[in-house]
């Protein structure tokens, strides 16, 4: 294929990529993220918000938290923990690769492994701005030990002065919540209380982000048009907020059931998808209709 190169003011010739070469923003692959990653140009990227999985072994039951088996979604696929450190080496350096100067990223990680995330970040030159954690609403309940009920969220950059974050996106300097004190202040401290959604009587994947986590970070370090990336989309949902808050996205999702999930959340602009057996008596939940009462 032959172009002009207006900065050398000549014509050159370029390889003609066959579409299978060919990545676009705001559309999502059923491919192993680490393959499709190489494939994304280099400093290409804003943001990444990414939940990848934890190598604790979790079987993504039908069964856990009482979900309903025939509205969960199966095919979770773990790493074994043994070559847990190498896999986020893997594909944090191809992250580091193509985020832009004044990107950042948000990794989600439970506690079981999270020397392997904190080791591989530092190792590629990622720079930590916050260790945050999100504490939900309950746990799976034991009788040996406490409790899990929180994750932790690393939140990362190539450069610390040039990275993006806008402060007072959420609410403005002088806001006041009900007790008094700021509220913007409340927002931004490092320890996150925001529930997880429920999905009642809704398809579902066997683990998710609640949207308003994700609108939170988007809006806190990321601006409209920005590119956001996920390289383990699951269900979607990282790319479905990006897209009300008019992001573009780009994602990866190697188990097929879950691309097409979340491929089906995207094309037909809807937040959560009815089961066969209530969809005929049920309006699906608009894109364009994003509050919180439309994603609990």
């Amino acid at each position: 294929m032959v172009v002009y190169n207006l900065k050398r003011k000549k014509l050159m010739m370029v390889k003609d990529e066959s579409p299978s070469d060919k990545f676009e923003f705001n559309k999502i692959y059923n491919m192993e993220c680490v393959g499709g990653m190489k494939k994304v140009p280099a400093h290409s990227i804003d943001l990444v918000i990414t939940d990848p999985p934890f190598a604790i072994n979790f079987k993504a039951q039908r069964s856990n938290y009482n979900r309903t088996a025939l509205r969960v979604l199966g095919g979770y696929a773990e790493i074994p923990q043994e070559k847990y450190y190498k896999f986020m080496l893997d594909w944090m350096k191809e992250v580091y690769r193509v985020l832009k100067e004044s990107g950042s990223m948000y990794v989600f990680s439970g506690w079981n492994n999270l020397k392997d995330v904190l080791n591989a970040l530092d190792e590629l030159g990622f720079i930590t701005v916050n260790h945050v954690i999100w504490k939900y609403q309950f746990g799976v309940v034991t009788k040996r030990k406490f409790v899990t009920s929180h994750y932790h969220c690393i939140y990362v950059c190539k450069n610390d002065e040039k990275r993006k974050f806008f402060p007072y996106s959420r609410f403005d300097k002088n806001s006041k919540h009900e007790k008094g004190g700021s509220l913007h202040y409340v927002d931004k401290e490092d320890v996150w209380y925001i529930k997880r959604e429920y999905w009642n009587g809704d398809v579902k994947t066997p683990t998710k982000l609640p949207a308003e986590i994700i609108k939170k970070i988007l809006m806190y370090s990321s601006e409209e048009n920005d590119v956001v990336l996920d390289p383990f989309l699951g269900s979607g949902q990282v790319a479905v907020v990006s897209k009300m808050l008019n992001r573009q996205y780009i994602g990866f999702e190697i188990v097929k059931k879950y691309y097409e999930f979340a491929n089906e959340r995207l094309t037909n602009n809807i937040y959560r998808v009815k089961s066969e057996v209530l969809a005929a008596n049920s309006e699906q939940t608009l894109l364009s209709l994003f509050d919180k009462k439309r994603t609990k």
